[in-house]
C-alpha cells in the first residue's frame, strides 16, 4: 500500500515555493513560482495575494502533473511563511489590505508611539522585541489605524501570511506563535498569549487579533474548491505551521538548547535556539516551532540583496558574458572576489541597504562602502560584500554567547546562497568558526511539511519529523587563521563605523 504525503507550501519574499515528502522525510519533489509585490513607492513593500495564490495553484500543478506526484495520497498540509507579512482580512474573508511585508517602512511614525505609549523596557520585557516599522507588524496595524480608519473598522482579523493561507484553505482563523512573536501585542517571554496591556496602550483591538494555536496544531480540514479539484482530499488537515527561518532551521537539526543554524538568501539570517526566554535587544526573538523552545535570529535583512544588487548595477559584463544566467554570473563574480586581498586594501562594507533590524534596529540606516582610494577596484567592492556579512555574522555570535554562556564553535548553513564556498570561507575566517553547508537549499517547505506530518499524525512528534530529514553535508568549511590580523582590524572598523555615522542617517535621507 501506498503511503501517506504531506505537503509544505513557503511564502516567500517573491516567490513561493511547495513541497512534498513522503513519510521518511524523502522529498519527493519541490516546485517555485514567482509572483508580484506592490511597491508604488520606496516605502510600501506588500505581497500581491492574488497573484500569490495563482503561483501556489501552479506549483501544486507543477508537482502533481510534471513530478507525477498523487494529490490522494496528501495526508496533511503546514505553511511556512515570510514574517512579518501583515493582511487585514474582513468579516467575509476578503483581503482589505495585501500583506505588508518587514521591509514595508511606511509606520516609522507608528513604531514611535508604540514605543512612547509603552516604553521600550517594558515592550522588550513583555515581547523580546523593540517595535521597527515593518519588521514588527503591530507597526503596521497602527498605521492602518491612523491612516486607514473604515479599513480598520472593517477588519475582522489582522493576521500575517500563514493565518491568510490558513483561511483560503480551510474558512478557519489562526496564528501560531513564532509569527505571533513579532506584532508587538504578545507576551513571549511569559504567558505565550495576546498581552491586553499591550492592546490597551498601543490602541489595537485584542478582538482583531486571531486565535493562537502551536505550529503542529490543526486549524480545520480543507475545503478550498481548487485545491480539491486538483486531487487533494476534502478534510485534509491543514496546520498553522510558522514563520519561514524556524521552519528552515527545524528541516536543518534546530530543536534544542544551543543548537545553531546561518540561513543564507535575501537576507542572512543566524539562529541560535534557547530553551529559556532570556532575551538581548539586539536580536530578534520569538517562539520556535518546536513547543518549549525559543530562538534569537541575528538578522541582516539585505546581505543576499545587496549582492544581486552590486551584479545588476556593476557585473553587467558579467551577465552578459553568463548569457543571463544568474548563477553562472554570481560564480563569475566569488570567482572575481576571490582574486582581492583579504581585508580588501581597506575597504569595508556596511550592509544596511534598506534600513536594518539585528542589531541595530535602524529604518534609516543605509549601505556605506567607507575605506575607498583611488586604487580600489570592482574586485574589492565586490568582496568587501561579502565580508560585511561575515562581520555582521561575527558580531551575532559574539553577542549570542555572551546571553547564553555558549561558545559557539560551529554551525551549519543552509539557502540558497548557502554553497557559495567562496563566501562561506570568508565568513569561517572572519567568525572564526566552521561551517557545515548543508546539501539541501529549500528547507523552510520541508519543515512546513514536517509540522504537517505531526499535525496529521505522521510523525510522532517534532523531533522525530526533524531526525528523518537527511541531513548530508554538503562542504564542511574549516576557519582559517592566516587572515586574522587583517580581518580583526577590519572588523573593529565594522562594529565602530556604524555607531561614528548614524546621526547622519537621518539628514536629507527619506526612508
Amino acid at each position: 500500500m501506498e503511503g501517506r504525503l504531506l505537503l509544505g507550501v513557503d511564502v516567500g519574499t517573491t516567490s513561493i515555493k511547495v513541497a512534498v515528502i513522503d513519510e521518511n522525510a524523502k522529498v519527493l519533489g519541490i516546485s517555485s513560482s514567482p509572483y508580484r509585490m506592490i511597491t508604488p513607492n520606496q516605502e510600501y513593500a506588500q505581497i500581491d495575494t492574488e497573484d500569490m495564490w495563482q503561483s501556489y495553484l501552479k506549483c501544486l500543478r507543477l508537482l502533481f502533473e510534471e513530478k507525477e506526484i498523487e494529490p490522494s495520497r496528501i495526508a496533511g498540509i503546514s505553511i511556512s511563511s515570510l514574517c512579518p507579512g501583515l493582511a487585514a482580512i474582513g468579516e467575509n474573508g476578503k483581503i482589505l489590505v495585501d500583506p505588508i511585508i518587514y521591509s514595508d517602512r511606511r509606520s516609522t511614525e507608528e513604531a514611535e508611539i508604540i514605543k512612547a505609549a509603552v516604553g521600550e523596557d517594558r515592550l522588550f520585557e513583555i515581547t523580546g522585541n523593540t517595535a521597527m516599522a515593518g519588521a514588527i507588524s503591530g507597526t503596521s496595524m497602527l498605521w492602518i489605524k491612523r491612516n486607514l480608519a473604515d479599513i480598520y473598522e472593517k477588519t475582522k482579523y489582522f493576521g500575517h501570511v500563514n493565518t491568510l493561507m490558513a483561511f483560503k484553505m480551510t474558512g478557519k482563523f489562526a496564528i501560531d506563535y513564532s509569527n505571533a512573536s513579532y506584532t508587538a501585542l504578545f507576551e513571549t517571554t511569559g504567558g505565550l498569549k495576546w498581552s491586553g496591556f499591550l492592546c490597551d496602550r498601543i490602541g489595537i483591538s485584542m478582538d482583531k487579533l486571531p486565535p493562537l494555536m502551536g505550529s503542529t496544531d490543526v486549524v480545520g480540514g480543507l475545503n478550498e474548491a481548487a485545491l480539491i479539484k486538483l486531487g487533494i482530499p476534502a478534510g485534509t488537515p491543514v496546520v498553522i505551521g510558522g514563520a519561514d527561518t524556524p521552519c528552515a532551521t527545524l528541516a536543518a537539526g534546530v530543536t534544542k538548547g544551543g543548537d545553531v543554524c546561518e540561513s543564507v538568501g535575501t537576507t542572512n539570517v543566524l539562529t541560535i535556539c534557547v530553551d529559556e526566554p532570556k532575551f538581548d535587544r539586539s536580536f530578534i526573538n520569538r517562539c520556535h516551532v518546536v513547543e518549549g523552545t525559543w530562538i534569537y535570529q541575528g538578522a541582516m535583512s539585505h546581505t543576499g540583496a545587496s549582492y544581486q544588487w552590486f551584479r545588476d548595477e556593476f557585473c553587467q559584463d558579467l551577465l552578459e558574458k553568463a548569457s543571463g544566467s544568474s548563477k553562472k554570473a554570481f560564480d563569475m563574480m566569488n570567482e572575481e572576489a576571490s582574486r582581492a586581498n583579504p581585508g580588501c586594501d581597506g575597504v569595508v562594507f556596511l550592509p544596511y541597504m534598506m534600513g536594518e533590524r539585528s542589531p541595530i534596529w535602524d529604518p534609516f540606516a543605509r549601505g556605506v562602502f567607507f575605506g575607498i582610494s583611488l586604487h580600489t577596484t570592482r574586485k574589492e567592492m565586490n568582496r568587501a560584500i561579502m565580508e560585511g556579512c561575515g562581520y555582521g555574522l561575527r558580531q551575532m555570535a559574539e553577542i549570542a554567547e555572551k546571553v547564553t554562556g555558549r561558545k559557539i564553535t560551529e554551525f551549519s548553513s543552509i539557502g540558497g546562497g548557502a554553497k557559495s564556498e567562496v563566501w562561506a570561507q570568508i565568513k569561517a575566517d572572519i567568525t572564526g568558526r566552521n561551517i557545515k553547508i548543508l546539501d539541501i537549499n529549500d528547507m523552510a517547505p520541508i519543515g512546513a511539511a514536517l509540522l504537517a506530518g505531526v499535525g496529521a499524525g505522521v510523525f510522532q512528534n517534532i523531533y522525530e519529523a526533524s531526525e528523518k530529514v537527511e541531513k548530508k553535508v554538503y562542504k564542511e568549511v574549516i576557519s582559517s587563521r592566516k587572515h586574522d590580523e587583517v580581518y580583526e582590524k577590519q572588523y573593529t572598523v565594522y562594529t565602530r563605523l556604524y555607531p561614528q555615522i548614524k546621526d547622519l542617517y537621518r539628514v536629507g535621507i527619506t526612508i
